[in-house]
């Protein structure tokens, strides 16, 4: 992509040019701030060094920052869970609390918090940088836990190559589960992710990695930022996970949620010290109205050390190739752009924006870029702000994607409100690949949030109850039919259309049956809807599988043609006879949306030369019906100063052509 000024690729935004340049000058001036004598912010950020519980060489260290703290104790089963004064910090200036301990006063695997006690009250809280805390499977509270064990995990691979288009497998641990329970990382490195690998997906996007008191939060209610979620095993079985998928080739983000915090006091930041806003806005701004959440206050260099030391723990830690950064338009608006429908260009600029949380995404992706210059930032944007995804030498805030999350509305609205002979193509071909063309985006058709109660995927809009009667091959149904066809054409154009990458969420590859529910008094506490049926899948019997095969071979013709190298140019959008096709590189795709019209002898005007079929949905491998023989050779004919080429399009299917 050239780097030019944003505005000189889109002249709406010239107007705006002072308030972009302003916002960049934010950043540059806040990067110097922190920077201080440091020749780099990655030098200077090191929060997670300093604070919480450290082993040195003559004992432990204990730091916490509690500004209206009048007094701190550790407790926990080193000392009975007593208020002991051999346990008790001193304040060190600056609203940092301090405790030496001898090296025998702690071991690995105890439990501990601190009691923090000020003016008119005390409670007992969670270290803000712990690394491990666990829950009581009894009462269900979480403590933290000394975590120093004696042989730490032993690095084998690098970190992949940098990820120029990412195909993104997205998953959850817990629930990636066969049987109704939570998973471990232990299974799912061992039964996933070959079935990843197998697929093709050069990204694993992981979700609900960082601890959170309510599993059913999907892991977007963060209580202890530095710490995996117990839930799912030890840090060393996580790092041996991403060190299997790094030996794969396989690069692995992780879902950060730096955009609010989870309310819970005994287990995360607030009212830490007593005070409602030591980490989060004052009065009704600290609160999400939505979410029922803290709302960090990006302004407070305290609080803009915390996340960015975050940042550089995981990546280190963990070696993480990167992260998808949730819930940046509630960040970025003042009103956390609810009820917006962001249709003007001066909905950007109007004041509403906070400039601070801006200037904390340019400064999150600088560190990020200089703690490893091969990892990736996605941004999880509804607005549309641009500059979002534009480089930050150039006045962007510099995520190096963003999602097009108005692609699965367009199916779930296509999908709901027309019937099949009213599928527009132009229409259909213009919405998929209408993105801002200076920042570079990833699409999908469908992500965990259309999985959950209350919402459906693609397939169980498509086939509903008889999901449940007539999925095995021998078995005729004519909704199953469809809903085979559609899915594969879906996933197909939403795939090839994509600016330059693409997101799957796990288990919707072979359409998985059923819609997501975590474990709640409403459904008594189960955990069925929790899981993920691999079997189905594996079963030839079925036709799940030939879903599966179908993800596989798209997602590997993606890779071995480089698809996202150029952008695709339309060919034919057809209305009346609900034909689409476009080139993109060497690629030919077609697309017959008709429900019950096959063309013999249909006329394509295109480059001279031989083309070949490489991916048809209607292959029978894929639950289709083999009409065309993907052997064929098929040869462009002179007519009238073009080359047409001549193709059987049977109704509701897709073909993706190369030339030769």
């Amino acid at each position: 992509m050239e780097i030019t000024e944003i505005w000189e690729k889109d002249s709406y935004l010239k107007p705006y040019k002072p308030v972009i340049w302003r916002r960049h000058q934010m950043r540059l001036d806040k990067a110097l701030q922190i920077r201080g004598t440091h020749d780099r912010l990655a030098h200077a950020i090191n929060n997670h060094l300093y604070y919480g519980i450290h082993k040195t060489e003559t004992g432990w260290i204990c730091r916490e920052w509690a500004p209206n703290a009048v007094a701190i104790y550790l407790t926990g089963e080193c000392n009975g869970w007593k208020k002991d004064p051999g346990y008790a910090f001193i304040p060190v200036g600056s609203g940092n609390w301090e405790l030496i301990l001898p090296s025998g006063a702690l071991q690995h695997g105890q439990l501990y918090k601190w009691l923090i006690e000020w003016p008119g009250g005390s409670g007992e809280r969670l270290p803000a940088y712990a690394r491990r805390c666990v829950q009581d499977p009894e009462t269900k509270i979480f403590s933290a836990q000394v975590w120093d064990p004696a042989e730490p995990y032993r690095w084998k691979y690098n970190n992949p190559p940098r990820v120029t288009h990412p195909l993104i497998y997205e998953a959850h641990i817990g629930m990636s589960a066969q049987e109704p329970g939570i998973a471990d990382f232990d299974w799912f490195r061992e039964k996933v992710l070959p079935r990843i690998a197998r697929l093709g997906y050069n990204t694993i996007q992981l979700m609900a990695i960082q601890e959170h008191p309510y599993y059913g939060s999907f892991g977007y209610q963060v209580s202890n930022f530095f710490a995996v979620s117990s839930r799912f095993g030890t840090p060393e079985s996580f790092k041996r996970l991403i060190d299997e998928a790094h030996a794969q080739g396989i690069a692995v983000i992780m879902d950060l949620v730096h955009s609010h915090a989870v309310k819970n006091e005994i287990e995360g930041l607030s009212r830490f010290d007593g005070t409602y806003d030591q980490y989060f806005h004052a009065g009704p701004r600290g609160e999400h109205p939505l979410w029922s959440s803290r709302c960090f206050d990006y302004g407070k260099d305290a609080v803009i050390h915390f996340l960015l030391s975050n940042i550089k723990y995981w990546m280190e830690e963990f070696h993480l190739d990167g992260f998808r950064f949730d819930g940046v338009t509630s960040m970025m608006y003042h009103d956390h752009g609810l009820g917006r429908d962001f249709t003007q260009y001066g909905h950007y600029f109007d004041g509403n924006q906070d400039e601070d949380a801006i200037t904390y995404l340019g400064l999150a992706n600088r560190l990020i870029h200089e703690c490893n210059p091969q990892a990736i930032t996605v941004a999880e944007d509804v607005s549309g702000m641009p500059t979002l995804a534009y480089p930050l030498e150039k006045g962007g805030i510099g995520f190096d994607f963003r999602m097009s999350m108005g692609v699965a509305d367009h199916w779930i609205k296509w999908i709901k409100e027309l019937r099949d002979e009213d599928w527009h193509v132009g229409d259909i071909f213009y919405q998929l690949t209408n993105k801002r063309q200076d920042e570079r985006t990833i699409s999908y058709a469908e992500c965990h949030d259309q999985a959950m109660v209350g919402d459906k995927t693609i397939i169980f809009r498509l086939i509903d109850k008889e999901m449940y009667t007539s999925m095995s091959k021998d078995i005729p149904s004519l909704v199953v039919d469809r809903g085979i066809a559609l899915h594969k054409i879906i996933r197909l154009l939403s795939m090839a259309t994509a600016g330059d990458g693409y997101l799957n969420f796990m288990g919707n590859e072979f359409g998985h049956p059923e819609w997501i529910d975590f474990p709640r008094e409403g459904n008594g506490w189960s955990y069925h809807y929790a899981r993920r049926q691999w079997l189905l899948a594996d079963n030839p019997q079925l036709r799940y599988q030939g879903l599966e095969f179908f993800d596989r071979d798209m997602i590997g013709m993606a890779k071995a043609q480089n698809l996202y190298e150029r952008a695709p140019l339309p060919v034919v959008q057809d209305i009346g006879s609900q034909v689409l096709a476009f080139e993109r590189g060497k690629l030919l795709f077609v697309f017959n949306l008709s429900p019950d019209r096959s063309y013999s002898g249909y006329g394509l005007e295109v480059r001279p030369g031989k083309y070949r079929c490489i991916l048809d949905t209607d292959d029978p491998s894929y639950g289709g019906f083999g009409r065309n023989d993907s052997q064929t050779a098929h040869f462009t004919l002179a007519q009238r100063g073009t080359n047409v080429l001549f193709l059987y399009l049977p109704a509701r299917t897709a073909m993706v052509f190369i030339a030769d």
